[in-house]
């Protein structure tokens, strides 16, 4: 039952996920949106009519492996709508992270692989060529003929899974559940480096580790890994909801999380971490981006028996598919889980795995956050479309100070 459990919360998919967050008119939609008026959908047809629009341009692999895998194509076929709640969105802006070099790499294949066939119905390879890239801001294309919420014309932002066709591309295929409207405040450039980090980081704080704009006040948060695309928008969204915050980094980085409101910054260049650590008071949250080693010692430094939590966004889930097969892999992971979770339960901690999880509705509340001016986008680096390999090697070089992000439009 573990095992099933866990499974679910890995690979939660958009429709899975719209059954409890649905948008296409339902009972949920109403007590979210207030009362509606009932009218026909805004939307054409389930497809795309026009014979003009057959192809696109994308960055797509053939096969995993390295760098020079990654190949710009002119000839990507434009995408349809599937199912009825989908929408297609003109991309102009995307960004990396780093399970883009993750999948490029091959990481993770057995378990996406299930997840886009999990009849194993198709051949081997049958998911390429791929696109990759999970970030998307835009504008709505075409809707399906449940998509009420959404129309032409919209500028949207959203996050993709990873089984699914990317966003390094002209026009990206994605369910309305997925997606939100744009922050007014963001331009397309600035709102593509947000929704996979702060959906994940909002997986790890609120869905996973309970924390919410009523209980975090005062509450001491340490997050691991602050300087990245998750660890800003982890500091933020603390800092938001009243949190204390200490982050982990190194030197060259402490303006930058202290800018986003950090209130102590631990150099882990400059000593031992546990070491400096125990200067300070202990915490009620630990989000940790790094793993390894840090997950062996840091829950030492959690408040015992008050209901504090280690939560981790590095786990062995898609390692363990890869290396020992779907069944035994699975098998594994809720072993390891269940065993950790004990473990530390004894010891009067909690301990928790998070991932991602695409959702439209946790957009919206991150789209309010960010048009209050509590929550902005950190930008390492923006560049062109035609320099998508490059963006590649700046990711793998590690060290990131915000989000790479891809400029797909001038607009």
């Amino acid at each position: 039952m573990l095992v099933i459990i866990f499974f679910k919360m890995h690979l939660i998919s958009g429709r899975a996920y719209s059954g409890l967050l649905c948008r296409q008119g339902s009972v949920s939609t109403c007590l979210r949106r207030g009362p509606v008026l009932i009218k026909p959908p805004l939307c054409r047809n389930i497809s795309l009519s026009s014979q003009r629009c057959t192809v696109m341009s994308s960055w797509i692999i053939d096969r995993y492996g390295r760098n020079d895998v990654l190949r710009l194509t002119k000839n990507m076929m434009f995408p349809i709508l599937t199912f009825p709640n989908e929408v297609v969105i003109k991309v102009h802006a995307a960004s990396l992270n780093p399970i883009d070099v993750n999948m490029r790499n091959g990481y993770g294949t057995a378990a996406l692989n299930m997840k886009r066939d999990p009849l194993h119905l198709k051949a081997k390879g049958s998911e390429f060529p791929l696109t990759l890239g999970r970030d998307v801001s835009g504008e709505i294309m075409e809707c399906g003929v449940d998509v009420s919420y959404f129309k032409p014309g919209d500028e949207v932002w959203g996050a993709i899974p990873p089984w699914k066709q990317g966003t390094l591309s002209e026009f990206v295929v994605a369910s309305a559940d997925e997606v939100s409207f744009k922050p007014k405040c963001l331009s397309h450039m600035e709102a593509a480096s947000l929704p996979y980090v702060a959906l994940t980081a909002w997986s790890a704080m609120n869905q996973t580790g309970g924390l919410n704009q009523h209980n975090c006040s005062g509450k001491r948060i340490l997050i691991f890994g602050a300087s990245g695309g998750v660890g800003t928008f982890a500091i933020q969204l603390m800092k938001a909801w009243g949190g204390h915050v200490t982050a982990v980094c190194s030197s060259d980085a402490s303006a930058l999380v202290k800018k986003l409101g950090a209130d102590d910054v631990i150099d882990y260049k400059s000593g031992d971490v546990a070491e400096q650590l125990k200067m300070l008071p202990l915490f009620d949250f630990i989000l940790d981006n790094v793993g390894g080693a840090t997950e062996k010692w840091s829950l030492n430094f959690l408040k015992k028996w008050s209901g504090a939590t280690y939560v981790t966004l590095v786990t062995p889930f898609l390692l363990n598919v890869d290396r020992l097969g779907i069944a035994d892999g699975m098998v594994q992971t809720g072993v390891t889980a269940g065993t950790k979770i004990l473990k530390h339960l004894c010891k009067g901690v909690h301990y928790r795995w998070a991932f991602f999880i695409p959702s439209g509705l946790s957009l919206d509340e991150i789209a309010k956050l960010v048009d209050s001016g509590k929550i902005h986008p950190v930008i390492e680096q923006v560049f062109s479309f035609f320099d998508v390999p490059k963006a590649f090697l700046k990711l793998e070089g590690g060290h990131a100070r915000g989000k790479t992000v891809i400029q797909v439009t001038n607009k």
